[in-house]
């Protein structure tokens, strides 16, 4: 699939490291750039087997997405094992491989996909030059870059071919079938009580919200393998499979992937009707005033919950109801980062406070009127809004770039869909437009583009468009001879 480390580049790359950081060496005064060539020379023979299985290993990280788990070797230094050192070998690969044979690689270097990522990216290193904390903001730009290299350009180019979608599709939903499965029966010993189901999902899924969220978005994706399944018996386990991811679905007493799901199937129907630009428009406009209307007189006090009844409720049935009334503490302790986020955009609006600095510097920005039970934030976690985490860390610039893409991507679903006229391209065109949606309404309740689980689906299914409007052009061109 790649291109193997050819003998004669590799010589020539021998050769100059040698002189370049013999000369180095001879300037600086420093003998250890010496040792340099022969790392190199020592290091060779591993790195080429890792770009030669490169396919493979991507075959690998995609069936390790849902199985992942977090881990911290210190309490600033954490991976998801084992995907995420799968993605940094991953971007080595992909880097040497766009070196050493960039032809394969030309069609994605022309997409205005690749063009828009390119242009957040910029904006990141300029947010880097005004971050409060610049090693945090560093490390943000690098987990980005090695999540984009293999999750967009490998999986664009892996694409190429058509039989690869359905692959990509299986290696994703039967590992997380699996973690379905034994969800609900761990979950079933505790008779499915409301409480428990945080016990149930480990070591695969922090918490509820990440499990639910990831089990919505590839029910669209389940959908589409039904669909181009023709096989009676596979057909029939392929709806077992939908059947248990509805179940655990229902029982992970998320209200958020309940939401996601239900805008998903309105989306469905925004796309095949080709209205999913003006649904886009309204709704952005409606956001707007709506933040104007809160904003202005401080009208949106009036929300700020009673501290003493803002409580969790261990049933679910009293959960909904507090929802309802604004009494939920999850809701409660939001309006109150949220408030410290909007404040936080306000003071720094253009460059923001960094990547990675809401926790350190938010707490000043909060209005005790919203405080909650939970407000000391004991888990260190964010303003669990991912629009407005862009906006307060890396500015209004940052929001607008990645917004602007956002809506970029989901308009070209629905120009795939109906542009192409093979009902398969069609139809993935249409499942990823849906997981899209999913995925921006889920974001608006939490910061999961940041995680491995959300965040991986994102980047794959950005991937993916990109080979897709690649089969779009070859299928005109076939046409038009």
């Amino acid at each position: 699939m790649l291109s193997v480390l050819q003998t004669k580049k590799f010589s020539w790359l021998s050769i100059s490291s040698f002189l370049l950081c013999g000369l180095w060496s001879l300037l600086t005064q420093e003998p250890y750039w010496l040792a340099v060539p022969f790392i190199l020379i020592v290091a060779a023979p591993l790195f080429q087997l890792i770009v030669t299985k490169t396919e493979r290993l991507y075959w690998l990280l995609l069936i390790t997405l849902p199985l992942s788990t977090e881990y911290n070797f210190t309490p600033s230094l954490g991976l998801d094992l084992p995907d995420e050192p799968l993605l940094i070998i991953l971007s080595v690969a992909v880097i040497a491989s766009m070196l050493f044979n960039p032809s394969p690689y030309r069609f994605i270097f022309k997409s205005s996909i690749l063009k828009w990522i390119i242009a957040i990216i910029i904006w990141m290193f300029i947010s880097l030059c005004y971050a409060t904390n610049q090693w945090l903001a560093l490390k943000f730009i690098l987990a980005k870059i090695w999540y984009i290299l293999p999750l967009v350009v490998l999986t664009a180019l892996i694409h190429q071919s058509s039989s690869n979608f359905r692959k990509t599709a299986l290696y994703l939903c039967i590992p997380l079938t699996m973690v379905v499965i034994q969800t609900i029966i761990r979950h079933a010993f505790y008779g499915f009580d409301f409480v428990s189901i945080k016990k149930t999902m480990g070591p695969f899924f922090r918490n509820h919200v990440n499990y639910s969220a990831m089990l919505v978005c590839l029910i669209p994706i389940g959908l589409l393998i039904h669909q181009f399944t023709n096989h009676f018996r596979t057909k029939k386990l392929i709806k077992i499979g939908l059947a248990i991811a509805f179940l655990g679905l229902f029982f992970a007493y998320s209200r958020g992937a309940w939401l996601a799901l239900l805008i998903g199937m309105i989306g469905y129907f925004l796309i095949k009707k080709n209205i999913l630009g003006k649904a886009i428009l309204i709704g952005i406009i409606s956001i707007i005033i709506g933040l104007i209307v809160l904003i202005n007189n401080n009208r949106f006090m009036q929300f700020a919950p009673e501290h003493d009844e803002t409580i969790f409720h261990e049933n679910f049935s009293e959960h909904l109801n507090a929802t309802i009334g604004l009494k939920d503490i999850s809701n409660a302790e939001r309006f109150h980062r949220w408030v410290a986020g909007i404040r936080m955009v306000a003071e720094k609006p253009w460059t923001g406070f960094g990547a990675n600095s809401f926790y350190n510097n938010y707490q000043p920005y909060t209005a005790a009127a919203f405080k909650t039970w939970v407000s000391n934030n004991p888990e260190h976690s964010t303003v669990h809004n991912y629009y407005l985490l862009l906006a307060l860390e890396q500015g209004l610039p940052a929001l607008i770039l990645f917004a602007g893409f956002f809506v970029y991507l989901l308009l070209l679903t629905q120009q795939l869909y109906h542009q192409f006229q093979q009902n398969y391209y069609r139809q993935i065109s249409l499942g990823l437009g849906v997981l899209l949606i999913m995925i921006a309404s889920l974001n608006f309740t939490s910061d999961l583009i940041e995680t491995d689980k959300i965040g991986g689906l994102f980047w794959l299914a950005t991937g993916i468009l990109i080979s897709l409007k690649h089969h779009q052009k070859i299928e005109k061109t076939t046409l038009a001879i």
